[in-house]
């Protein structure tokens, strides 16, 4: 670490790490010889990101394909109202770099696959998962232990929030246990919703966040005793914590190569029907519809409060109560079932499928939210 040198301005920004004992100048030079990729800027990306660029992380990566929209906002602290409709990965970097200009930031606006997980990781000693989605978060895990690299995980959801270190090699050269160890497939498809469909506190990824660069911070400099071989759960609303131990288990195959996550998370269990596929309908096709005033029907199946936020003419029938009010859905026309996204929408036509042998309904493919970016952009999107 000889080489690593600090400006009068770095030593002043940084004052307060290095005269704490157990951190000192060393502990600084660690961080600022580092490189901590970030997959992910959301709701946990956002305060992950903050604060490993206000700690001084010489070299910050950052992966993400989607795009700032208002809905973020409430959570998302990274942006502004002046960056909605931009890419995350460029308002991202500028905000951290405004932060600390004294630290690399690169940005990869692209979403991480099969193809590009290994080239993206390979240059990184450190990952810090913040994604939402099963695909990608065995995408990490298997990427960080055939390369081996530690993955800092996080995960919410609703009040809920998880925290754990995975791959984590210690001084003595023994690799703690990775995220299969702990969930060696994923649950069934559509049992876990997204943090899009089931919601979240918009604090929690804050405080989950805040904690998943304190494991990053941890590994980096070696003090303290990382999460490894540990799950920690926070729950938000009765402001409970557990922490649960992990061990490697050994019916776990070992990790090889990349795989097909889309479709290892998402092929369907035996007890699925083979009606899992439904008809979609694209919102352009929909707009035909509508303005060639053909005879179909509409029904959205989100909450009444979504309903009240924007609609696009649907009668309101919540998934809740599908199956009781199947009777106010027509069989003699199309029918086209929609939700915020299409998940929802998709599920409760698979129900009336099987309960009723409907064999006339569309799921409306991206919901209200493609509608409302595709179709007519003055309708508010969350």
């Amino acid at each position: 670490m000889d080489n690593i040198k600090f400006s009068q301005e770095e030593l002043q920004r940084y004052s307060r790490h290095i005269i704490i004992p157990e951190f000192n100048i060393e502990g600084q030079k660690k961080l600022k010889a580092a490189k901590v990729l970030v997959v992910g800027s959301g709701g946990l990306g956002s305060p992950l990101l903050l604060y490993l660029a206000a700690a001084g992380v010489g070299t910050i990566g950052v992966v993400d394909f989607d795009v700032v929209d208002e809905s973020n906002l409430q959570r998302q602290v990274l942006f502004g109202v002046e960056n909605v409709g931009k890419p995350k990965v460029e308002a991202a970097k500028e905000r951290q770099k405004s932060l600390n200009p004294h630290i690399d930031i690169i940005s990869y606006n692209t979403q991480l696959t099969s193809e590009n997980a290994l080239e993206i990781i390979k240059d990184y000693d450190v990952v810090a998962d913040g994604t939402d989605n099963f695909p990608t978060r065995y995408l990490v895990n298997d990427a960080c232990v055939i390369l081996g690299k530690t993955n800092v995980y996080a995960s919410i959801f609703r009040f809920d929030g998880q925290v754990s270190v995975f791959n984590y090699k210690d001084k003595d050269g023994n690799i703690g246990p990775n995220y299969r160890d702990l969930f060696p497939e994923p649950p069934p498809p559509g049992l876990v919703p997204s943090c899009a469909e089931g919601g979240v506190l918009g604090v929690l990824p804050g405080i989950v966040g805040s904690l998943q660069a304190n494991e990053v911070i941890k590994v980096i400099t070696g003090i303290g005793a990382p999460l490894v071989g540990r799950l920690f759960l926070f729950d938000a609303l009765h402001f409970e914590t557990r922490t649960l131990k992990i061990a490697k288990n050994p019916d776990v195959e070992p990790i090889t190569e990349l795989i097909d996550y889309v479709q290892f998370c998402g092929v369907p269990h035996e007890e699925v029907s083979v009606q899992e596929a439904v008809k979609e309908l694209t919102v352009q096709e929909l707009q035909k519809f509508q303005e060639e005033g053909k005879d179909f029907q509409l029904i959205d199946v989100r909450e009444t409060y979504e309903y009240e936020i924007v609609q696009i003419g649907g009668e309101l029938i919540p998934l809740g109560t599908i199956v009781q009010e199947a009777g106010r859905i027509s069989k003699d026309k199309p029918v086209v079932v929609h939700c915020r996204s299409g998940k929802r929408s998709a599920d409760a036509i698979r129900e009336l499928e099987i309960q009723f042998g409907f064999d006339n309904l569309y799921n409306l493919k991206g919901g209200v939210k493609a509608y409302a970016e595709e179709i007519d952009t003055s309708l508010p999107v969350y």
